[in-house]
């Protein structure tokens, strides 16, 4: 008896911790991914008879590129999205995170209640993108963001009202984010394209075959009517003491320092790649390859949206369309969609040339410059390396939290190097989920057509 009389026994505290149960879903198409490839996807698949299971990492629908735009004035399209899928009779899991292939055809994800299995028979990955930081001198001083990441902060209610900000890099999410920042209050004191003007007077031609597109372009620049813009420059250094004070910038033929609060910064969009690379599927030139039906390199896998290409939202419901058409076996109705998607591949190639980076971003670190942020690993500390698995284990770049996702994209522009495979999980989950992963992953069926 203890002493206070209960006569309870005292717990085994060497036994191991209860491991959750996975629990188990089937379906016949399951698509990843709940941005605008992933709704049009499930959609299509949905309404032609399929049992369809969505999968988010986030709390919401609609991806980053739709997150809060329900109420803006041109969410017009995503709202009728929205509809169409809550119609559609697609089951949808937000906060629920893909991390492995433990079987051929079954997905391993983290949701809120703990694991969950998924057979499926058809598999639409439509995971998006994310921005992509490249490394200066003062990159890592408070301050210093990516455009979409201060935006969807002043969103959720930041205060921005009144500061300085420099919006730098590349692509037409500079544009986007410096108009949702003027309109919280921001005072936009710079927004520095690296882009040269030829391309993008070029890209701005090409907008003539697109006219929403010409006109959402008109909209974001007269809503930042006054707020200077530089193409053909870009940032060499942030300066500050404990937090960002002003920002270097250079045109290669004269440099000078603008004084701001926020410093948004990143180099076009990077593609999410780890679930298609986990599960085998062909990757060339940072593109996840693809037949004309959506379908990867592997049997009965398909992907639509940011992994094929950036492309913005309209390229992405095409493809995402015809992918969860085809997943769900309707090809001939998919066939009527190529004439859309081939107009959208079109504009997705125009982006690609006139936002590719110039080579003189590689010339912006020093020796002393951090790369991977995670693990305070310096360029110096990289380049006596000759590839990514050697900088890993020799210098830790890549084994930080974010488990390379910033530094790898920079590391791949710096030195050249290749993107490698991955291994489960795709991203941190608890021990409790993994509990019953293999060692090895599943053998996976090379789709017999190719791709292009």
């Amino acid at each position: 008896m203890t002493e206070s009389g209960n006569n309870a026994a005292a717990p085994d505290v060497s036994a191991p911790p209860a491991v959750p149960e996975t629990r188990r879903m089937d379906c016949d198409v399951l698509v990843v991914g709940a941005g605008p490839a992933g709704l049009a996807a499930a959609c299509a698949a949905a309404e032609s008879g399929a049992r369809v299971v969505v999968l988010d990492q986030s709390p919401w629908a609609g991806g980053q590129i739709w997150r809060g735009e329900e109420s803006a004035p041109g969410g017009s399209q995503q709202r009728a999205w929205r509809r169409r899928f809550r119609e559609s009779g697609a089951r949808l899991c937000l906060r629920t995170t893909a991390l492995a292939a433990p079987r051929r055809n079954v997905l391993l994800a983290e949701a809120p209640d703990g694991p969950l299995e998924i057979d499926w028979r058809s598999l639409v990955l439509a995971t998006g993108a994310r921005e992509l930081f490249l490394p200066f001198p003062g990159w890592t001083l408070p301050g210093v963001l990516g455009p979409g990441g201060l935006h969807a902060m002043a969103r959720s209610g930041w205060p921005v009202a009144g500061r300085k900000v420099v919006v730098a890099g590349s692509g037409p999410l500079l544009l986007a984010a410096a108009h949702g920042l003027k309109a919280h209050g921001a005072r936009i004191r710079l927004i520095a394209e690296q882009a040269p003007w030829r391309r993008l007077l070029g890209f701005g031609a090409s907008l003539g075959r697109h006219p929403g597109k010409l006109l959402q372009g008109l909209s974001l620049g007269s809503g930042l009517w006054g707020a200077p813009y530089r193409a053909g420059a870009w940032p060499v250094r942030a300066q500050g003491a404990d937090r960002l004070e002003s920002v270097t910038l250079t045109t290669g033929a004269r440099s000078w320092t603008e004084p701001c609060d926020y410093l948004a910064c990143a180099f076009h969009l990077e593609p999410n790649l780890e679930l298609p690379l986990l599960l085998g599927c062909r990757v060339e030139e940072d593109r996840v390859r693809v037949d004309s039906f959506q379908e990867t390199s592997v049997v009965g896998v398909f992907c639509a949206g940011e992994p094929t290409g950036i492309g913005g939202a309209d390229c992405a419901l095409a493809e995402g369309e015809i992918a969860g058409l085809a997943a769900a076996e309707r090809r001939d109705q998919a066939k009527a969609l190529f004439g859309r998607r081939a107009a959208w591949t079109r504009f997705r190639d125009s982006l690609r040339v006139a936002f590719a980076l110039r080579p003189e971003l590689r010339l912006i670190t020093t020796p002393e410059t951090i790369v991977c942020r995670c693990e305070d690993v310096t360029r110096r500390d990289m380049e006596s390396q000759d590839h990514w698995r050697a900088a890993k284990l020799q210098a830790r770049c890549g084994m930080g939290a974010c488990q390379g996702r910033v530094c790898g994209a920079a590391a791949r522009f710096l030195f050249g190097w290749e993107r490698e495979g991955t291994r489960p999980p795709v991203f941190p989950a608890s021990v409790g989920s993994l509990a019953g992963l293999p060692h090895t992953n599943p053998t996976v069926r090379p789709n017999p057509q190719g791709c292009p």
